[in-house]
């Protein structure tokens, strides 16, 4: 084979290679604020940039506005160490999404296009669990309208609050560990269709201030489903 076939050959396998690229990305909108439904305690709360969760085409699937500042109940020695969703007290307000498309949750349900709220919530330890994630943190999805508190609640409240967003059980999103390198949000592929969100917020304890790591699953399914 010549030369230049050789060459040829070479460059009809490496350039498809390089033109490929991953099929989500965000982006950083400073200087926007929460949409209209969020409730006002819970605004307070909010950065007032939006994340936009983009696909392929630059087309917005969603918008994310995260927490200023995360309270959390975590010692020096925790803080210096990275702290874990565990310190964070459960049903915690992290967020809000604007879904602009229909989002598939964890469990496959339809989360409608709406503006939702995102509070911690950890997976039940019982039989009709086991096995279903491979992280028992995630976010329970509600709707933004009817989330008027800013404080924490019951967890059987947000579990019937988060129900209302797929008329039936609550709507979650996956939370892997944000990885201690986590900053400005960032899209990483945690493989087996997960394509999460990273990002570190701040966070703090009395007077110790510190920082969170969040990888939130925007898309990605159960494997027991």
């Amino acid at each position: 084979m010549s030369v230049r076939k050789l060459a040829v050959l070479a460059l009809l396998l490496v350039v498809p290679c390089a033109w490929a690229a991953d099929p989500y990305a965000v982006k950083v909108v400073a200087d926007r604020a929460p949409p209209t439904e969020v409730q006002e305690p819970i605004r307070k709360l909010l950065e007032p940039r939006a994340v936009e969760f983009l696909d392929a085409k630059g087309d917005t699937l969603a918008e994310l506005w995260f927490r200023k500042e995360v309270p959390v109940k975590a010692t020096e020695a925790q803080f210096k160490n990275g702290l874990t969703y565990r310190e964070v007290p459960e049903t915690t307000v992290l967020g809000v999404v604007k879904v602009a498309k229909v989002l598939t949750d964890y469990r496959k349900q339809r989360v409608a296009p709406g503006v939702y709220t995102l509070r911690l919530g950890y997976q039940p330890q019982d039989g009709d669990h086991m096995g279903t994630a491979p992280y028992s943190e995630f976010v329970l999805v509600s709707p933004a309208a009817e989330d008027k508190k800013a404080d924490t609640m019951e967890v059987k409240a947000l579990q019937e609050l988060s129900g209302k967003t797929t008329n039936g059980h609550p709507s979650v999103l996956l939370l892997f560990p944000g990885g201690k390198d986590a900053g400005e949000p960032k899209v990483q592929d945690k493989k087996m269709g997960h394509w999460v969100i990273q990002i570190g917020l701040p966070a703090v304890s009395g007077s110790t201030k510190g920082k969170l790591d969040v990888g939130l699953t925007l898309v990605g399914v159960s494997p027991s489903l």
